[in-house]
Parts: C-alpha cells; structure tokens; sequence
C-alpha cells in the first residue's frame, strides 16, 4: 500500500509526534510504502519511502510561532498537497491541523483520505472539560480544550473533506457518532507501545500496602482530583502510596493542597523515565474525563501495572482481566477498586500477570495491522463513493 502521512508538527517529538511516529514506522516495517510529510524532524525515520520538511531551514525547525500558528498550517497543508499531486498513493493520512486542502485535492482525485482523531470530538471534548471547570469552581485559564470557533472550523473542513476519521477508541468513535457523523465514516483502529529496556514482573500476591501511579499532567481534565479523592476515601491509603508523575498546573495544584499533603501522597514531578515509575507500582491510575487513547495505559500493561481507568481513556483492556474500569467521574466506584486490590493481593496478581501478558498484544507493529485495515476499509469507501459521484 503506498501511504501520504501528512503531520503538521514535529514528528517524533513527545506527544502526538511520538504516535505519528511509530505509525510511519510500523506501516514501512510492514512493507508498505510511506511519504512523510512533517513542519520537522526530531527523530528520523530510516523506513520512509520520503520525507518533506513543511517548516525547517537548513536542517533546522522553524517555530510555528514565528510565522503564526494559523499560517503555519496552512503553508504545510499547501506543501503536503503539492507532494500528493507529484506521489501517486493509496490512501492520505492527514493529522491535526490543516485548513483541508490537501483532503479536497485527494477527494477531487478519488483518492481515500483518513483524519486521525487523537481526542474526542471537539465540540464533545470542549463540552466535558467545561462542565468539570464549571464544577470545581477553577479559574479560568486558555487550554487546548478552550472554545475557538477558528480552530473548530479548520477542523470541520477537514472532516468534511475526508473519506473517515480515525477513532483510536470507542469513547472517540462514540463522540463522532453522537455529533453527526455516519457510522461507516468512522473507523476504528488503535494504538500501541513501544517496547522497553526494563525488565517487567507480574505483582505478587504477597501482602504489602497497595502503591498507585499516577502518570500525565494534572490538571481538571485528567480527573487527578477525582483519583485523589477516591484514594484518600478508600482504605489503601492507611497504609499504601499514590505516586504523581507529571507537571500540576499551578491554580490546580492549589486546588489540590490538602489532599497532596497527605502522608500517603508523593508529588514526584516531570519524569524522563515512565517505566521505571510504572514499574515501581501495583496500580496506573487514570480517571480521565476525556481522552483519545492515553498510550501510559499501554505501557503499564507492558510493565505488568494494572490499569485503573476510566471508560474514557480509551485503554486496550477487558475489565476485570487486564485491569479495572470505572465510569468517568464515579469516585465511588474507583474507591471501592482500591479497596478491593489493597484487601486482596491475589486478585491483583492475577491482573498484573493478564496485563503482562495482553502487552504483546498492545505493540505498534499489531497497531499497523489495525491502521492498514482502516486504510483498506477507507478505500474501499472512497472508490464506492467516487463510482457514484461519476
């Protein structure tokens, strides 16, 4: 299959870069035959059949900033059309953002284009985290879950342009569905794990105080203040610990005060080295209100840390084999998991070793076989619908 990856940011950098990545990757490991086109390089992909640069000189990355965000955009989305109109392919891959221009051209050529979907709807996701700002009472500050009609409406003609959109979970499919889209528009496929250096063990039965990880940036959207909650409220926390790894807002941290000073509670700061602190614990902890397909829920399966996630954070699990789920915003219910694994250290074993042993599973190179399936299905929905436009 011959593939246009089209990536207006750094590919490879943290974040979506590193997702972007790893889908170039798998996708030329497995043969097929990829042009990358990314606004920068921060680690090379040796696969790719080519590689563009929309926005770097001399080898060096061009801030969108420095020649305004919107603008960069588009300027990338014209680079990507162009490289279309010279590279015969199969499908087009776009990622967020571009003014849809490089998705009509393929559409005026009869060729499937995909736009990944790496959260929720946005009208869904502005939705949710407003409703839980409003809740806390928290101060109002801009976030990329803020309401911008401009930025809404770049998306929109994406979305109106292209064949799918690409939905790494069902709470994302689901959100797409509910705004409108029809079901066959929407395609399914996931993401993975990359594999690690650090040797992973199964948990042991043996009794010991329950140790929880969280991992990610705190803030209202994530839910940390619904996971602290029902951890101080269940009785893990006599005894065990809840590790936090990542950056806390500072308003939000303020919110958080009392509860962060508890004994139990380690604020442990920004880490390079998540599978260490993965691997230090019994438990990930992720009651996210609303997500795309958070990768730490892969690598804690990989580092045998069971999930205790909520329905929105789009992990590859089955509940009450590879790890535990709980309604978004249901405290009650995540108390009542902690108390469960803290009393019974055997279940827990049996969970760590599950997960451990579905991370296989979970790996990019399986993640490529689920996005050249959606390719396929991609395709053969734009040739169905250009026959009929003809």
């Amino acid at each position: 299959m011959q593939v246009l990856l089209s990536f207006p940011h750094a590919l490879g950098a943290p974040g979506i870069g590193t997702t972007a990545w790893h889908q170039a990757d798998s996708l030329s490991a497995a043969g097929h035959e990829v042009h990358v086109v990314a606004a920068s390089v921060a680690r090379p992909l040796a696969g790719a059949a080519s590689v563009t640069t929309s926005l770097s000189a001399k080898g060096l990355r061009v801030p969108h900033k420095a020649v305004g965000r919107d603008r960069a955009f588009r300027w990338h989305d014209t680079v990507a059309r162009s490289v279309l109109a010279r590279t015969p392919v199969d499908v087009v891959h776009l990622w967020p953002l571009a003014p849809g221009l490089t998705a009509q051209a393929a559409r005026e050529a009869g060729i499937a284009a995909v736009r990944e979907a790496p959260n929720t709807h946005t009208r869904h996701a502005w939705r949710v985290v407003a409703a839980e700002i409003d809740a806390l009472g928290y101060p109002a500050e801009r976030t990329a879950h803020t309401h911008d009609a401009e930025h809404l409406a770049m998306e929109e003609a994406e979305w109106a342009a292209v064949t799918g959109v690409l939905a790494p979970s069902d709470a994302v499919a689901d959100s797409f569905v509910d705004a409108g889209f029809e079901p066959h528009r929407v395609l399914r496929h996931r993401y993975g794990r990359r594999p690690s250096p650090r040797r992973a063990v199964a948990r042991a039965a043996a009794a010991r105080p329950l140790r929880a990880v969280y991992v990610g940036l705190g803030e209202p959207r994530k839910g940390l203040h619904h996971g602290l909650r029902a951890w101080l409220d269940s009785r893990a926390a006599d005894e065990g610990t809840f590790t936090i790894v990542g950056r806390l807002l500072p308003a939000y941290a303020q919110m958080l005060q009392s509860q962060l000073a508890h004994p139990s509670v380690r604020v442990a700061g920004f880490a390079d080295d998540v599978d260490a602190a993965l691997a230090a614990a019994d438990v990930l902890v992720l009651p996210t209100l609303e997500e795309g397909s958070a990768l730490v829920t892969y690598e804690a399966q990989g580092m045998g840390c069971v999930p205790l996630v909520s329905t929105a954070a789009g992990a590859v699990i089955d509940d009450g084999v590879h790890g535990l789920l709980h309604r978004p915003g249901d405290v009650a219910a995540l108390t009542q998991q902690f108390d469960r694994l803290a009393a019974d250290r055997s279940e827990l074993a049996e969970l760590s070793s599950a997960a451990l042993a579905h991370a296989d599973e979970l790996s990019w190179d399986r993640a490529g076989e689920h996005l050249a399936r959606a390719y396929e299905a991609a395709i053969d929905l734009a040739r169905s619908t250009h026959a009929d436009a003809v």
